[in-house]
């Protein structure tokens, strides 16, 4: 049974930092792609960041150069570095596996507000 579980959201003031986390369980995870998602009120999902088996990253457009995807395949931990971190970014954020088909996890809330 796959299993996707995210941590480290929270209340941030804006220009602040969060890393948030995302244990995988019952996949290869070493051989899986691993996504960031997020979904603000109102909003569609969106792709936020990815990072392939290999360790290949990319990013959407309004992100780059603030947050930074990364994975520890021991601890089948996917993590997302976020800094500089604005209004618009509040948001759950999502981590998906692609293990053959799409698993997610439930999500954790990003607010960020003064």
């Amino acid at each position: 049974q796959v299993q996707l579980v995210e941590s480290g959201g929270g209340l941030v003031q804006p220009g602040g930092s969060l890393r948030l986390s995302c244990a995988a369980s019952g996949i290869i995870f070493s051989y899986t792609t691993m996504y960031w998602y997020r979904q603000a009120p109102g909003n569609e999902r969106e792709l936020v960041a990815g990072i392939t088996r290999g360790g290949s990253t990319n990013y959407a457009d309004s992100v780059k150069g603030r947050f930074t995807i990364s994975r520890d395949n021991a601890k089948n931990t996917v993590y997302m570095q976020m800094n500089s971190l604005k209004p618009e970014d509040t948001a759950v954020y999502y981590c998906k596996a692609r293990y053959g088909m799409d698993y997610w996890g439930k999500g954790t809330l990003v607010t960020v507000s003064s």
